[in-house]
């Protein structure tokens, strides 16, 4: 699709300046930016670029003084960064507005299918599944039975949703990522076997939450491994049987959660992070990548750091620092032991 630079301007409640029938069809980056594309200017390192540019618009500030002429298009907004997000937003729901039923695909009798949904081809809808209205499921999905899922909720391309398992509205799973899956729960027997333990819980998504590509989420092993409103999960997490977290809490990529864990609300986790199981971390905490968290945190609001984590995050610093100087620290040790005794003799 096309649009004008006066389109664009009535959009972002801006003014044009330049051609107000220039078209785009796509966006780009200002330094990449080739004819008919859209480009934006928001970081003033990035400034002698627009007076190179091939975009045929740029979005720029009020303010922006031109030190020369340009070729393209402006258009003035009062912050350029946040008016070329929204028409990120406004470009990326263009390229997934996707309604109607694919075939080949399988939809059991008893699921319950909303109104204006996408269900791509090869995707499976078991029995007693609840789609909510606008939702989409991309092909190649399974969607297991009695699952319940709500409006406008998202499963991309490959995601894996077992029995039972519950996810709000406006939630999006992103392709390869398994909702619901066993727990790792297994009984040792004397011979040194093991029985597995079956998990009869399920998942809960709540409201907006964003699960990454190839994360896992397992089912609890009674009750709900629970997702709270907001949380966002990067790609290749492992999030244990029986886990919580909390709302508008976000954790990074490889970061792995044990069992009956519970994160808190507003929690940045870094990657790489091991959590062991069965403690409880604080509402707003802040763990920096691959800290290993053994023991419960319990002061909101901190930041935390060390494998395994032990101190907090600007004094681990200083202990890394530290530990690095440990070689010339002892040589002074060994040269000061010298002249000490070097004294006592004398």
């Amino acid at each position: 699709m096309q649009f004008t630079a006066q389109q664009i301007a009535s959009l972002l409640n801006g003014t044009v300046e330049g051609d107000p029938s220039v078209a785009v069809n796509q966006l780009a980056k200002i330094e990449e930016a080739t004819p008919g594309t859209l480009s934006f200017l928001a970081n003033p390192k990035y400034e002698p670029f627009l007076y190179t540019t091939n975009a045929s618009i740029v979005i720029v500030n009020n303010d922006q003084v031109l030190a020369e002429a340009v070729k393209a298009t402006l258009i003035r907004v009062e912050n350029a960064y946040s008016s070329f997000s929204v028409l990120l937003e406004a470009y990326n729901t263009i390229q997934l507005d996707k309604s109607g039923i694919e075939q080949p695909c399988f939809i059991h009798p008893s699921a319950q299918i909303g109104e204006n949904v996408y269900i791509g081809a090869f995707a499976y809808i078991g029995p007693g599944v609840k789609l909510g209205d606008k939702s989409k499921v991309y092909p190649n999905t399974y969607i297991g039975d009695n699952v319940t899922i709500g409006q406008n909720t998202t499963l991309f391309a490959g995601v894996k949703v077992y029995f039972d398992c519950v996810l709000g509205d406006n939630v999006i799973v992103h392709s390869g990522a398994i909702i619901g899956s066993d727990g790792f729960g297994f009984a040792p027997n004397p011979d040194g076997t093991y029985n597995k333990i079956s998990q009869i819980g399920n998942v809960i998504l709540e409201d907006n939450v964003e699960v990454g590509s190839n994360t896992t989420i397992d089912r609890a092993t009674m009750g709900s491994t629970v997702v709270h409103k907001g949380a966002k999960l990067d790609n290749l997490l492992q999030i244990a049987h029986n886990v919580e977290i909390g709302s508008n809490t976000v954790i990074a990529a490889q970061t792995g959660i044990s069992g009956s864990t519970k994160v808190g609300d507003n929690c940045v986790v870094g990657g790489q992070v091991g959590m062991v199981g069965h403690i409880s971390i604080a509402n707003g905490s802040q763990i920096m990548a691959k800290s290993g968290i053994n023991k419960n945190i319990v002061e909101e609001g901190k930041k935390w750091g060390g494998i395994p984590f032990f101190a907090p995050y600007m004094e681990n610093l200083r202990i890394e620092s530290a530990a690095s100087r440990l070689p010339a620290l002892e040589k002074k040790v060994i040269e000061l032991e010298k002249i000490i005794a070097e004294l006592r003799n004398s």
